[in-house]
């Protein structure tokens, strides 16, 4: 068991107030994608992902947590080739 020291407290509170987010809108004006690709990242129907973008009373929004699975998939469709091939394994894309 690995311990928690002052470094990894400092870490842990850095990562959990990151607002790394990114609307679908921002996604979808962005990258080519599909509601069935945003779908599959966000682990979403696509019904879901249409109802983000549907104008009226019967809209749904995308949580914080949608929002941060696109905002990652953006980061990784950007800088892939940068990425270590370490963490390229670690992060399940080779």
């Amino acid at each position: 068991m690995q311990p928690i020291g002052d470094r990894e407290r400092r870490l842990i509170q850095l990562y959990s107030q990151c607002q790394l987010t990114m609307t679908p809108e921002q996604f979808y004006q962005k990258w080519d994608v599909s509601y069935e690709m945003m779908a599959e990242i966000c682990w979403r129907s696509p019904a879901t992902v249409a109802g983000w973008f549907r104008q009226g009373g019967s809209r749904r929004y995308p949580t914080p947590n949608d929002m941060r699975h696109l905002a990652l998939m953006d980061l990784l469709l950007e800088c892939y080739e940068e990425i270590p091939p370490f963490w390229r394994r670690r992060l399940c894309l080779e």
